[in-house]
């Protein structure tokens, strides 16, 4: 990682926590990744040799710069979606800042339809990042456009583990998936998926 960039990574987490710590609305707050956690990611995308990446929930973009430089190493690309205008136009400050912005591609949408939008494409790494509550129903879209030998890792599943636990039982119950959690930053929740589905069992109720 270059020296820019470990400045502006930096210089987000203080504002990111600075900010979080000042009691705006949470609508406002930037709830970023751990700086651990975005070493994982890297690690992560390096050993499976991500490519093409989907990141749900982009904030400011602290966790995308983590997610595009680790991209950058392999010739990839991280499209990462986001529904709040103000976050999006942090983002692409940002973005501009880092010099990232080739490896990088920005959606502002709702992800349920952006997810099902994506018809025919597949991703070798999804990251996700946001609103909890809506987990479960984008399941079936993001099982699909997980690619036979993707990961799925999902942030905060030991920090809110009584919001995402009804949704991590879903993922733990699908046969195929291999799960595991892993203790760093705020608990990361990573998936599998181990083949097409072919079972009948391969969407929880929801």
């Amino acid at each position: 990682m270059n020296e820019l960039l470990s400045k502006l990574l930096f210089e987000l987490e203080c504002f990111g926590r600075q900010n979080d710590a000042s009691g705006v609305d949470r609508s406002q707050r930037m709830l970023n990744i751990t700086h651990d956690t975005g070493e994982f990611l890297a690690v992560l995308i390096n050993a499976v040799n991500a490519k093409n990446i989907l990141e749900i929930g982009t904030s400011n973009g602290y966790s995308t710069l983590w997610l595009a430089s680790a991209a950058k190493t392999i010739s990839g690309i991280v499209t990462t979606v986001e529904y709040s205008p103000f976050k999006i136009e942090l983002a692409t400050q940002n973005f501009k800042k880092s010099g990232l912005e080739r490896f990088i591609r920005q959606i502002q949408d709702d992800a349920r339809h952006t997810l099902a939008g994506f018809e025919d494409l597949t991703f070798d790494l999804i990251f996700l990042d946001s609103e909890r509550s809506e987990y479960l129903r984008w399941w079936p879209d993001i099982k699909r456009t997980l690619r036979p030998g993707g990961l799925l890792i999902v942030d905060n599943a030991t920090s809110h583990a009584a919001e995402m636990d009804v949704f991590l039982s879903c993922v733990r119950q699908d046969h195929e998936f291999v799960t595991a959690l892993v203790p760093v930053g705020n608990g990361e929740f990573l998936a599998t998926k181990t083949s097409q589905c072919v079972t009948a069992n391969c969407h929880c109720n929801i």
